[in-house]
């Protein structure tokens, strides 16, 4: 392994060679230990508490029966459906604000997630459907949405300013729908409804965990390794990139369709989450010091930061809990107020 100034470069023994930044990968590192601490300590809570090293002792399979129902059957599946759907909105957040390079450019902004939430409620209203269909309208809303954004942006304009207000145009129609398609519903599918738009983990199990899943592990690469670097080079400018040997509109196309898959399928599972995926690139890139799209590092602070929701929801105010969406959007809203306000003060807005 030999070293740069900023990034370390590995050398495997068939010749194949990459190349990272130790900070950043430092930096991803503990939020993913941070993640997995937090969801340690989440299995443990409850009317049965455990102890971590119980938690841990029954993960590896060496616990009581009763541990192991409560472990694997009951509160697993939620923390796992948090982390999954944590690293998906953080990857999606990356993704999209490196596209626009503009630090409000995550999905709740520009619609994605407000057509997710449109291909869901579409589904529960008219059809009352399962796991299935309502993972399939969220991709399909979310994808449709895609679509117009593009569309209307341009293709010269599927980046920077024009997009964002693109999606924040689109985005307000689409309450306006969402709103609509409420009224429309019987009593018992808009509760079911109204409860998915908070965003929330309770409930949840492998069926609602297993297309984010999915979708991290097949998308997960395709947008770290395949389209990385690409990436970085975008944020350059078209011309930069162009000149390095970019295909710009190709990885474009790719990132945005990546991007709104994963917010797409993490809104199926616990409903549109606020503000995680705007976020937790931010954070990333403040405690990496580097600049890029950083992709692992905000895959991890946003699985860090839904799980660490999901505590704070559950232990907040004992013998209730919160959806884990009102807490996202509780503290990401304080937080879209000073990034708006310091953007503002550095000319930027």
């Amino acid at each position: 392994m030999s070293r740069g100034p900023h990034f370390a470069v590995v050398r495997t023994p068939a010749g194949a060679s990459f190349r990272f930044r130790p900070r950043a990968f430092a930096v991803a590192a503990l939020c993913l230990a941070a993640a997995l601490g937090t969801g340690v300590l989440l299995i443990g809570s409850g009317d049965f508490p455990m102890s971590p090293a119980d938690v841990v002792r029954t993960l590896l399979g060496r616990g009581t029966p009763a541990d192991s129902l409560i472990v694997n059957e009951i509160r697993l599946p939620r923390v796992a459906a948090g982390l999954a759907v944590g690293a998906a909105l953080g990857l999606a957040g990356a993704v999209f604000q490196s596209l626009t390079r503009n630090p409000l450019g995550s999905p709740d902004i520009l619609g994605f997630t407000q057509g997710a939430a449109s291909g869901v409620l579409a589904v529960i209203v008219l059809t009352g459907g399962g796991t299935a269909a309502v993972a399939a309208g969220a991709a399909g809303g979310g994808l449709l949405t895609g679509l117009v954004v593009f569309a209307v942006a341009g293709r010269h304009g599927a980046h920077g300013q024009r997009l964002v207000l693109v999606g924040i145009g689109v985005a307000a129609i689409l309450t306006g729908v969402n709103g609509y398609l409420l009224t429309q519903a019987q009593i018992t599918e808009a509760a079911r409804a109204v409860l998915w738009l908070t965003g929330s983990l309770d409930g949840r199990d492998w069926a609602d965990t297993a297309p984010v899943l999915a979708a991290l592990a097949v998308l997960g690469p395709l947008v770290m390794v395949g389209c990385g670097r690409a990436l970085r080079m975008l944020e350059m400018g078209d011309d930069a990139a162009h000149g390095l040997g970019v295909p710009i509109e190709r990885v474009r196309l790719v990132m945005l369709a990546a991007g709104v898959l994963l917010t797409s399928l993490a809104a199926a599972a616990a409903g549109p989450v606020a503000f995680v995926a705007l976020t937790a690139p931010q954070l990333a890139r403040r405690l990496t010091r580097t600049t890029g799209p950083n992709l692992l590092p905000a895959t991890c602070m946003g699985a860090a930061l839904l799980v660490a929701a999901d505590w704070v929801a559950q232990h907040a105010f004992p013998g209730h809990q919160l959806p884990v969406g009102v807490v996202t959007g509780l503290l990401g809203g304080g937080y879209l107020v000073w990034l708006l306000v310091t953007e503002r003060k550095t000319g930027r807005i």
